[in-house]
């Protein structure tokens, strides 16, 4: 559940609106509003039995400032465990968060967020009055709300459009998984569907296009909320890193994506007609990463995405995408954020948060055009590894030195991606984003499921003996041996998480295991063959790829099969 309180001090009144329920109106006068010293927006919005995750939006209608401090008190035990974009401390219930030096600056009419984790029994009740730098910004409970939607901002958009609502099962889908034998135990699960060339859009070889989606999405819908997953997947020169998902669009036609293929989408999704479905867009999957790991010197570099880097039609792709389709009100953005065998290192990880946050900011796209992220699509990184951490030592030598770990920062997608969102926080997102973490292929059950950690004969024993995913290389991606159905779709499941979903639809192919000509534009990817001995990017590993696989997106029943029988928690 999120909650918002948004109060102003001064001139505002609160009257009576038609449902009983207190509304701010504000002063005929303009220049009542300069009264208003401060605005503060508290949302909750994540909320579980012992705790909760905040944003706080601070607004200065006052002079410029070169530093700033607010502070609230809670009526509860609410204690604060940990923040972002904020020094936050508290001494019994009062609470101070003060600025970091990067954001030490509130201009007049600036506003600065931050956000923070804390821990709460019995009731967690919202804080009646906020200051700044000593001056009250509100004393009163403005526009606060409740509701499984959560608070909602201007543009009405509410904090996960997750929570609260069904989401869409696709017909198509749903069909082909309920003839294969035990899949109709999955087949009313909600999946993505993806739009990644520009016959998709009004349907291609016989398939439902957008329209018919949206249109079987308000069927499904009834009186509550509904949420539409979309994957925008065409930009030029797509997946310069894998051939068995490269597009339609060669690396200069930027000019044709945005025309053919993200305004005929926008146009759609514009449509009243659909005004009452949350739409979620993940964009561009495996696109922005690439251009972080696989260009320069780098030993996993390819022409293709040196070319991506030098022309930047992936920037300008992604950040027209955001700007056309974040100005519909009732779209939600996630871009692409990898995964944690992507770039969880060091030299990945803040670098490729800075490069999203400069394709966010291009051509017309501004930072409140993203609802949040997106690990692990179409990948095998499990959720949580739960028989050793980051921090573990096996006589005296670091996880992060065993060859599976390979000095990552992190073992599994929830704490990477949970770290993540605080980078990108840092970096100038919005302190409101949540993270979706797909969870169609990393659930690694069945019977080679370990119960419990490696023998410490080595630190490589020790991981191996007790890590979940059974890949030979986390650099793995193509119809993994061995996988399983992971978590299934559900809405704030972590702090930090807007939902787990099946974005990439179990039984779809990640490409073939043998060249298979096509009209399609995908290329026959040696991670997709199981003879393949691997490169660079795999530390030179077998692939692990099951065999005759079909061209990626085509369904494979194989691979379905397998994934219910080695799902975890089981079907």
């Amino acid at each position: 559940m999120s909650r918002t309180k948004s109060a102003l001090l001064g001139a505002l009144v609160l009257l009576a609106g038609a449902s009983g329920t207190a509304v701010a109106a504000v002063p005929a006068d303009p220049a009542g509003i300069a009264a208003i010293p401060c605005t503060v927006d508290y949302t909750v919005q994540n909320q579980w039995d012992t705790g909760f995750t905040a944003a706080v939006t601070v607004t200065n209608n006052s002079a410029a400032k070169t530093s700033w401090a607010v502070k609230w008190a809670y009526a509860g035990n609410q204690k604060v465990t940990s923040g972002w974009n904020a020094k936050i401390s508290q001494s019994g219930t009062a609470v101070t968060a003060a600025n970091e030096t990067y954001n030490a600056t509130l201009a007049t009419g600036g506003s600065v967020s931050f956000g923070f984790n804390a821990s709460y029994s019995g009731t967690n009740v919202l804080p009646a009055s906020f200051t700044l730098d000593g001056v009250t910004c509100n004393v009163d409970d403005g526009s606060g709300g409740g509701g499984g939607g959560g608070g909602s901002d201007p543009s009405g958009r509410v904090d996960n459009p997750y929570a609260g609502a069904k989401v869409y099962v696709n017909p198509e889908w749903s069909a082909k998984a309920a003839a294969e034998t035990g899949g109709s135990r999955i087949s009313n699960q909600p999946t993505g569907v993806w739009l990644d060339r520009i016959a998709a859009i009004n349907g291609a070889s016989g398939s439902m296009g957008l329209r018919a989606h949206l249109d079987a999405a308000l069927a499904q819908k009834g009186s509550g909320e509904e949420v539409v997953q979309l994957v925008v997947y065409d930009l030029p020169g797509r997946d310069c890193a894998a051939l068995a998902s490269n597009g339609e669009l060669g690396p200069t036609e930027i000019d044709k994506y945005k025309t053919q293929f993200i305004d005929p989408i926008a146009a759609i999704l514009a449509d009243s007609k659909y005004a009452s479905l949350r739409i979620v867009t993940t964009i561009e999957i495996d696109s922005l990463p690439n251009l972080v790991t696989n260009t320069g010197s780098r030993a996993t570099a390819t022409p293709q995405c040196d070319t991506m880097l030098a022309n930047g039609n992936y920037v300008k792709g992604v950040g027209y995408a955001l700007a056309k389709l974040g100005a519909i009100p009732n779209v939600y953005n996630y871009l692409d954020a990898g995964h944690h065998g992507w770039i969880g290192w060091d030299d990945n990880f803040a670098p490729s948060a800075t490069l999203f946050k400069q394709a966010a900011t291009s051509e017309g796209a501004t930072v409140d055009d993203v609802a949040g992220f997106i690990t692990n699509t179409a990948n095998y990184s499990a959720l949580k590894e739960n028989n050793f951490t980051i921090n573990d030592t096996v006589n005296g030598t670091s996880v992060r030195q065993s060859k599976w770990v390979d000095w990552n920062r992190y073992v599994d997608e929830l704490s990477f991606a949970q770290a993540f969102r605080n980078q990108l926080v840092s970096v100038g997102f919005n302190s409101g984003i949540g993270m979706l973490i797909d969870t169609s292929r990393n659930g690694w059950g069945g019977t080679a499921r370990p119960t419990g950690p490696g023998a410490t004969t080595s630190v490589d024993t020790y991981v191996d003996g007790g890590r979940y995913d059974r890949r030979i290389h986390v650099g793995n991606w193509c119809n993994q041996a061995g996988a399983g159905l992971g978590e299934r779709p559900q809405a704030s499941p972590a702090t930090g998480i807007d939902a787990y979903v099946w974005m990439k639809p179990p039984g779809e192919s990640d490409g073939s295991s043998s060249a298979i000509a096509n009209d399609e534009g995908k290329g026959f990817d040696r991670m997709c063959d199981p003879t393949y001995t691997g490169n660079p990017r795999n530390n030179n590993s077998m692939s692990g790829a099951l065999p005759n696989a079909p061209l990626s997106g085509h369904w494979f029943s194989a691979q379905f099969q397998q994934l219910m029988t080695n799902a975890y928690p089981p079907l």
